[in-house]
């Protein structure tokens, strides 16, 4: 609350007349001060309810209007004379000037001493019920945390400040606002918090009607979102307090929510990990957890970062926050791995330059080729050459499209159902004894020691192999038969599009 000079003449012990320049009784009061100078302005800070017993009024007519234009323009409050000592009454000059500046002039019959000290006590008594305002406001923006959360904390220093308030994300773009609805004001202030978004900080832009105070939320780092306070100007140095509290509220609830995030990210990083391990099937994992929409954009960093490094950048990434919850990051062997919705635009190579690591990436159509989008672009991000995705490698692209999935899966069905059903009946693994064999170039010793089992044991399961086919493993048409059958899912990249997205059935999503 600001201090006015018609406040001023109402205020005890006050005796005080106006003359002139009714206009201006709303002028703000910021000290009252006693000065006899010619041209006092060079002294002044504005603000000030100028008090004169009128030595230092010009002697002609047009000085004295001068002297009155000056203080006018300087943002003085008021000009006070006390009469009888200096001159008998203020000269009409004065006066005229006054009514044309709106320049409050008065009559004080009260000691100026006692005007100074009232003043003074007025603006340390506000202070005092300043504070307690303060103190209030504050603790029901902490209630109002612990009951609404971020809402509750935005209505409330809407209510204390006076004014409106707007929460922008790391990216400016508008997270609630209160009253709701979009403002003129609003694009200025994403202006004002991305001229800064790679520090904290504070600023306030004043039009002189309306002063928008942006500070950045968050202790350490890149700001992790912008509170914007608009009230009228000038900004009331509790609005300032209030604002500074209210950031420190929504970033301890971003931190929480953040660190919440983290937490359900590591609980549906264990189930995709289930799935890529074969504990878990693809149609459970939709049952378990929301699952975005296909297609996806898998992709492969090729080292393991902190889970906070990943969340954070991903959050970076994709501006969407229900994109960004439908997500998956998981830690594997070969690196992180991210799984997004890709109808967002591939972000691959924008997740690799944030957390500065090379990647691989891959398009999956549904869950069931997430393992095989996985082992393409753990392969790519070995590489360790920046990022690329399997689309940008020509003879990838080729042989993926040259390729039915469909076709592919019912020829590795045929070749390989009399192992598997022998499997089911009298276990063995065959179909992996038979692809370590192969991929071993048919060493014995090298292919036991990849599956962990004693060289006769794998003899042993070759030997059913041969018989449970028909063929010997010495035939090159059987083994390559063999080969393709358990290697082509690896050898052609998924995300083929053509004839086949149509098909496909779409996931399970459960709201969480």
């Amino acid at each position: 609350m600001a201090l006015t000079v018609g406040q001023v003449m109402t205020l005890p012990g006050m005796r005080m007349r106006l003359l002139a320049g009714r206009a201006g009784l709303t002028r703000v009061v910021r000290w009252a001060h006693v000065s006899e100078l010619t041209d006092p302005v060079p002294w002044l800070r504005g603000g000030e309810l100028v008090m004169t017993i009128g030595l230092g009024l010009p002697a002609d007519a047009e000085g004295r209007k001068a002297y009155v234009e000056r203080l006018a323009a300087s943002g003085c409050a008021a000009l006070a004379f006390a009469l009888g000592e200096a001159i008998a009454e203020v000269p009409g000059e004065v006066l005229e000037a006054a009514e044309e500046c709106g320049l409050p002039v008065l009559r004080i019959l009260t000691p100026f001493i006692a005007v100074t000290e009232a003043v003074a006590r007025w603006h340390a008594d506000e202070r005092v019920r300043g504070e307690r305002r303060v103190v209030a406001a504050q603790e029901a923006m902490a209630r109002a945390a612990l009951l609404s959360g971020t809402a509750g904390i935005l209505r409330a220093l809407a209510d204390h400040a006076g004014g409106e308030v707007l929460l922008l994300d790391q990216h400016h773009a508008p997270r609630a606002a209160v009253p709701a609805g979009e403002r003129p004001w609003h694009a200025r202030a994403a202006e004002a918090a991305a001229g800064s978004a790679a520090r904290p900080s504070s600023g306030v832009l004043d039009d002189g009607v309306h002063a928008v105070q942006v500070h950045s939320l968050g202790f350490a780092g890149p700001p992790t979102g912008w509170l914007a306070v608009r009230t009228a100007s000038p900004l009331e140095w509790h609005v300032r307090m209030l604002t500074n509290h209210a950031a420190c509220l929504l970033a301890i609830e971003l931190l929480g929510l953040r660190a919440g995030r983290a937490k359900a990210h590591a609980q549906r990083a264990a189930l995709l990990a289930a799935v890529l391990e074969g504990g878990l099937s693809t149609r459970q994992l939709g049952e378990l957890c929301a699952v975005a929409a296909p297609p996806y954009e898998v992709v492969v960093v090729a080292a393991e970062v902190t889970a906070q490094a990943a969340v954070e950048a991903l959050e970076d990434v994709v501006a969407d926050p229900d994109a960004e919850e439908l997500a998956f990051v998981c830690p594997r062997p070969e690196g992180t791995l991210f799984v997004l919705p890709e109808r967002g635009g591939r972000r691959g190579g924008e997740l690799c330059a944030r957390l500065g690591l090379p990647g691989g990436g891959c398009r999956a159509l549904d869950l069931d080729e997430l393992p095989s989008a996985v082992r393409h672009a753990s392969a790519l991000a070995a590489r360790g050459d920046g990022y690329t995705h399997v689309d940008d490698l020509e003879p990838w692209a080729l042989l993926r499209d040259a390729v039915d999935p469909g076709a592919a899966r019912r020829f590795s069905d045929a070749v390989l159902r009399p192992l598997r059903e022998h499997e089911a009946r009298h276990g063995g693994r065959l179909v992996a004894s038979v692809r370590a064999y192969l991929e071993a170039g048919e060493n014995l010793e090298s292919a036991a020691r990849r599956l962990g089992v004693h060289r006769n044991t794998l003899r042993r399961r070759l030997a059913a192999a041969e018989r449970v086919s028909g063929r010997p493993l010495t035939d090159p048409d059987h083994r390559l038969q063999l080969w393709l059958a358990v290697s082509l899912a690896d050898l052609v990249p998924p995300g083929r599009l053509a004839g086949h997205l149509e098909e496909m059935p779409t996931p399970r999503s459960n709201s969480r």
